[in-house]
């Protein structure tokens, strides 16, 4: 329980987390029927750029740094727009004009995806938030006290997929970003995806994983394959060649479930991330079916 992810908040993987998780997010809100949101590794749900421990790395310049200064086109400006409005919210900024969101100097916080789900809820939806770390976990706490909509429960990400699904709502998505600080990280998202589908086999599911050796991401995707589920859409983006051993340059998400137009939005969207996040030869993503209907 050592990873601490304000020494990455912000950077090109949660760009990619996050603006799919707003997409999400605005997809099921096209039904006016409630909907409940779990995110089983939240974090803390806030994160200080000035901190000592962002300032070490000060990947979230490379990051949400760089979508700010983009030259968004018109179409994918509109797809990042929910979650750069949530990023502004969180930095008291009221107003953001498609295709140039505000300055980086601006930028003071990067929210977490507690935030962000919690920024674009409507009265009716909620959003259960569990996290282990203690100190994380009192932060979290803090940072949502008082408010009826949010549910935090200091608990094992893993055993989330099994006390909290299906939600009373019968409508919703499940955000899995695990640390991956342990070597069996891969096996157990695959174990709590087929766990967590036989309880809420309707719910959206996004799984994070970093890419940090090719064969490794090959042989999880093979796995998931192999489970039988169907409806596997597979995000990936890499900002440069991916080196085992070197700093982390590549993650997805698998999307299970995904609304039906979310392929063709991330169809646009990824090519356009990979080439304004570029930091090398080898920059790339696709959005591709692993296992289709």
């Amino acid at each position: 329980m050592n990873y601490r992810h304000v020494y990455h908040a912000g950077n090109f993987a949660d760009v990619l987390k996050h603006a799919v998780l707003a997409r999400i997010i605005v997809h099921l809100q096209k039904k006016e029927t409630a909907f409940r949101l779990l995110d089983t590794h939240a974090g803390t749900g806030l994160y200080d750029l000035s901190s000592a421990e962002a300032q070490k790395t000060g990947e979230w310049r490379n990051g949400i740094g760089r979508i700010l200064r983009a030259p968004l086109d018109p179409d994918n400006a509109a797809l990042l727009a929910p979650w750069l409005a949530a990023v502004a919210a969180a930095n008291g900024i009221d107003q953001v004009v498609p295709g140039a969101p505000f300055e980086p100097a601006r930028l003071t916080v990067y929210p977490g995806s507690p935030m962000i789900a919690r920024h674009m809820l409507r009265k009716v939806d909620r959003l259960t938030l569990t996290e282990l770390h203690p100190a994380d976990f009192t932060r979290l706490s803090t940072l949502f006290a008082g408010d009826v909509q949010v549910k935090t429960i200091e608990l094992d990400g893993w055993l989330a997929l099994k006390s909290f699904l299906p939600p009373k709502e019968r409508r919703g998505a499940i955000l899995v970003d695990p640390p991956f600080e342990q070597p069996d990280e891969f096996r157990r998202l695959a174990d709590g995806l087929v766990d967590g589908l036989r309880r809420f086999a309707g719910g959206v599911f996004a799984l994070w994983y970093p890419i940090k050796d090719e064969a490794e991401t090959g042989a999880f995707h093979r796995a998931l394959v192999e489970t039988g589920i169907r409806k596997i859409l597979r995000v990936e983006l890499r900002t440069a060649q991916v080196e085992p051993g070197r700093p982390l340059t590549g993650s997805g998400l698998i999307l299970v479930n995904p609304p039906w137009t979310l392929e063709a939005e991330l169809g646009r969207l990824v090519p356009a991330l990979a080439e304004w996040l570029a930091t090398g030869r080898g920059a790339g993503g696709r959005v591709d079916w692993l296992v289709a209907e």
